[in-house]
């Protein structure tokens, strides 16, 4: 399966502007791209902070954006996000019995599953997972069991090294780990935004994890700055392969990237 990821697109309402950019100008440069070179995508996937402000406007672009993808879209609610205003733009996007933003799609062809959460707390920055959602996701993993497990939130539930977050992290991150930990198909990758720079790596109980770049503004990679600079970075994506042998990302970074010269075929060993 092939899935294109995007993360924090942070849409304003239509004139406006955020940080000096139009993050909407951003996202069709990237969507541009995708149709032009990854129409063979099973999905496409944005894992919050569609908007900046959560302004019906800014969904309705959204909305406008994507309408023409010749992939089907998994959308989910970031801390910027209202999940009302998302849920009156986008309500063919699934959700759990409680409301949230929040499903569960088989891989074809593998016994896979890829898992959508909802961290979305209104009034916070951060992200909460409530016993509402953790009992949904029981419930959810319980009906297979043995299906390994591709996680897509926006809050990344670990420590992430970047100072400016330490106050507006994932507050309760350790319930959605106690899940998951439990679940006996193992999680074979966790993919998520927030952080706006790219973050990967693998956890003391095996699972690996890969954070987007920004898709909107970006931060200048001054892990102890409590207040880095907002930069205006590179329009990207990422690119995930799920095949039984193995779960890849692809970061695609070069979009602008300045042309120096054409290449030939390696001839071989």
């Amino acid at each position: 399966m092939k899935i294109i990821h995007i993360t924090d697109t942070h849409l304003v309402d239509k004139g406006q502007r955020l940080y000096n950019l139009d993050p909407a100008q951003r996202l069709a440069a990237v969507l541009t791209h995708v149709r032009d070179t990854q129409a063979d995508a099973d999905l496409l996937t944005i894992t919050g902070d569609l908007t900046d402000r959560g302004e019906p406007g800014a969904y309705a672009m959204l909305g406008e954006l994507l309408s023409d993808l010749p992939m089907p879209v998994r959308l989910l609610l970031g801390n910027h996000d209202d999940r009302a205003a998302f849920g009156a733009a986008f309500p063919g996007q699934p959700r759990d019995p409680g409301g949230y933003v929040q499903s569960v799609q088989q891989v074809p062809g593998l016994r896979d599953r890829l898992v959508f959460l909802d961290t979305n707390s209104p009034g916070e920055n951060g992200g909460r997972f409530c016993e509402s959602r953790a009992n949904w996701l029981r419930e959810a993993l319980a009906e297979a069991p043995d299906a390994p497990l591709v996680v897509f939130l926006h809050h990344p539930p670990m420590d992430h090294g970047m100072r400016h977050f330490d106050n507006i992290n994932f507050h309760d991150a350790a319930r959605l780990m106690e899940v998951l930990d439990a679940h006996p198909g193992g999680v074979r990758h966790m993919f998520f935004g927030h952080i706006h720079i790219p973050f990967s790596g693998v956890m003391a109980n095996g699972m690996g994890f890969t954070g987007g770049r920004g898709c909107s503004h970006q931060f200048r990679q001054e892990f102890e700055n409590p207040a880095p600079d907002w930069i205006a970075g590179v329009p990207n994506y990422g690119i995930i392969n799920i095949t039984a042998d193995m779960v890849t990302w692809h970061g695609v970074d070069t979009i602008e990237g300045e042309f120096l010269c054409a290449t030939t075929p390696c001839a071989g060993p």
